[in-house]
């Protein structure tokens, strides 16, 4: 399997399991109707989401090195599939919440695979400029996702976002199992593969990139957590008003990606990172004075974030680059312990996000810039200058 169909497969997968973190959130008000709970109930959904993403990572890293990467992509893509299809059939609290967990372990699977099957293909900058790519689907869920969660709620119901997502999950299984996916020659796996992660997680060539990567995205992790209680709540946002937000930050995010792509071989890695998580700083900041100085005018509160997306566009794909040529030990292992950091320090930073959900807008923009200001730290101390 050449380079080009890699990229395919693996965005396409990537865009998947990107949209059980966006595309229903334009239908959370109604999903808390039919389910008579609070909507706050409901949107810890998406931290249950974040945690099933989370804590199988280093199980399914593991298993590539062992069983190869295909069985572990199609066992991932199956559970995905068969949890959106089965999430619409209960009516309580507790069954939308446990499915909700067993969709982010599929998605963690699909996740992990993503990285592993692009760090098989690439290395240094041109890795970044690849995982730039994965960055793109990520946006295009993220965003156009979300528009597209509006428009199917509105036409179809809720229900649909998860009856669509679950076919169109198994049909892209059923590809996957069609393609020859190469042998790779990585180092043999082992039943010490514990003490290869902890023996990588130690290294602070590769500890502080993937914390860096893991902070900003937390920012939007954050955001998509509390904001629409925000928007939809003392700003008036309609659903589909909601769902339009799509756009704007699909923009921002995926205009960051291509400028990695055009310009990490130019100027390298490090120089992008700084810049990109300055500018997650800064979105956050005025965010933040905003909703303290002018807490009335929506503008002030969604336009910065986007300025935030945009430079987290910019660090993820480096960050997540970096951290495995720092790794010291080579094959899954160090793509699959960064996407555990990222997933878990999401769904920490998303039970936060949840626990201080207002109406106020400040609350959240308060988080968003204490998360920036720790990204930024990891970037200044991280060793080398990531040219390759």
């Amino acid at each position: 399997m050449n380079a080009s169909v890699t990229l395919l497969i693996t965005c396409s997968t990537v865009f998947l399991a990107q949209l059980g973190m966006s595309i229903y959130l334009p239908a959370l008000p109604e999903i808390a109707r039919y389910l008579a709970a609070d909507p706050a109930q409901v949107s810890w959904g998406l931290s249950l989401y974040l945690i099933g993403l989370a804590l199988p990572m280093l199980f399914w890293g593991s298993l590539a090195q062992r069983i190869g990467r295909k069985p572990v992509l199609l066992a991932a893509l199956a559970i995905y599939g068969l949890a959106n299809l089965a999430l619409p059939l209960g009516s309580t609290l507790e069954w939308f919440l446990l499915l909700r967990l067993l969709q982010g372990i599929g998605a963690s699977g699909i996740s992990v695979m993503a990285r592993v099957l692009i760090r098989d293909s690439f290395r240094g900058d041109l890795l970044a400029k690849a995982l730039s790519w994965i960055s793109i689907s990520f946006v295009v869920a993220l965003g156009i996702g979300q528009y597209l969660g509006s428009i199917i709620e509105v036409t179809l119901g809720w229900q649909a976002i998860f009856y669509l997502l679950g076919v169109v999950c198994l049909v892209m299984a059923l590809i996957v199992s069609r393609v020859a996916f190469p042998a790779v020659a990585d180092e043999p796996a082992s039943a010490s593969s514990w003490s290869a992660y902890r023996l990588i997680l130690l290294h602070r060539a590769f500890l502080l990139p993937a914390l860096a990567g893991g902070l900003g995205y937390g920012v939007i992790i954050a955001f998509n957590t509390a904001a629409p209680l925000v928007l939809q709540g003392p700003f008036a946002w309609s659903t589909v008003d909601y769902g339009l937000l799509g756009w704007p930050i699909s923009a921002a995010y995926f205009l960051g990606a291509l400028a990695v792509n055009h310009f990490v071989l130019r100027t390298g890695q490090a120089w992008l990172m700084t810049v990109g998580v300055g500018l997650v700083l800064a979105g956050s900041g005025v965010m933040l004075l905003g909703s303290l100085a002018a807490s009335s005018i929506a503008l002030l509160f969604w336009l910065p974030y986007c300025v935030a997306v945009f430079g987290q566009s910019l660090n993820y794909p480096i960050s997540l680059s970096r951290a495995n040529d720092g790794a010291p030990i080579a094959g899954a292992y160090a793509m699959a312990l960064s996407g555990f950091i990222h997933q878990l320090m999401a769904a920490i930073i998303g039970a936060m996000a949840s626990l201080i959900a207002s109406p106020q807008a400040w609350p959240l923009s308060l988080l968003c810039t204490l998360l920036a200001v720790g990204a930024m730290l990891c970037v200044k101390f991280a060793p080398g200058d990531g040219k390759r």
